[in-house]
């Protein structure tokens, strides 16, 4: 984690006093190697999400994951892996789609993601979650693939649903129209989306280990 909280204790005559200084968010190492890779030709987008960052640095988690889910839904646009990356399928590092302002599913999840644990938010608080989207479309039949982040506030809570097609989160009781097939984070990869659902056996998800190589040398 790059947050570091202190405590300045201040002692008069009187009394000693404890003050609790808002925890520090260097992003230095970010906008290092943002500027290396892209040049300043992209850096509103880092700014603006640089900003966002800082601006809640400190507050309670619940603001924390709704500022984040907001920005993102706001500030990035969706499109496909072959209209931004000349590929069918490629999982973009939180700078790429930051720099790109651009991104599929995956992307938005991964972007809000890093972006949370960057806050502070616990490893084992947050799921990426490989749905089923249940088609309401009566055109196409099927179900749609789909990636949605989850938030668990406690282990035995309702985790709480950031979705780049509703900006509102919601609870997963309120979200019927996905299907949870497994989900996963830094941690492992894991059967279904409770929480408690133990490590998938011999799970492997390749793009997922590329992706955390390559945000880490982003400083992530």
């Amino acid at each position: 984690m790059i947050l570091s909280a202190f405590a300045l204790i201040l002692a008069n005559c009187s009394s000693t006093q404890v003050v609790r200084v808002e925890p520090v968010l260097d992003l230095t190492k970010f906008q290092k190697t943002f500027v290396a890779k892209y040049g300043n030709n992209e850096m509103p987008n880092f700014i603006a999400w640089q900003s966002m960052m800082n601006s809640i640095q400190g507050k309670p988690s619940d603001e924390k994951i709704k500022r984040v889910n907001e920005f993102f839904n706001r500030r990035i646009l969706w499109d496909n892996d072959l209209s931004i990356w000349g590929q069918v399928d490629y999982w973009a590092t939180p700078m790429e789609t930051i720099a790109k302002g651009a991104g599929d599913c995956e992307d938005f999840v991964i972007v809000k993601y890093y972006s949370l644990l960057t806050l502070g938010i616990q490893v084992a608080k947050l799921r990426l979650v490989y749905v089923e989207a249940k088609n309401s479309n009566v055109i196409t039949s099927g179900n749609q693939a789909h990636m949605v982040l989850a938030y668990y506030a406690a282990p035995d809570t309702e985790p709480l649903i950031m979705d780049n097609l509703i900006t509102e989160i919601r609870p997963a009781s309120r979200r019927p129209d996905l299907i949870p097939v497994f989900s996963f984070n830094s941690d492992g990869i894991y059967l279904g989306a409770d929480v408690k659902a133990g490590l998938a056996e011999n799970a492997k998800l390749s793009k997922w280990q590329d992706l955390m190589q390559r945000a880490k040398v982003e400083g992530f």
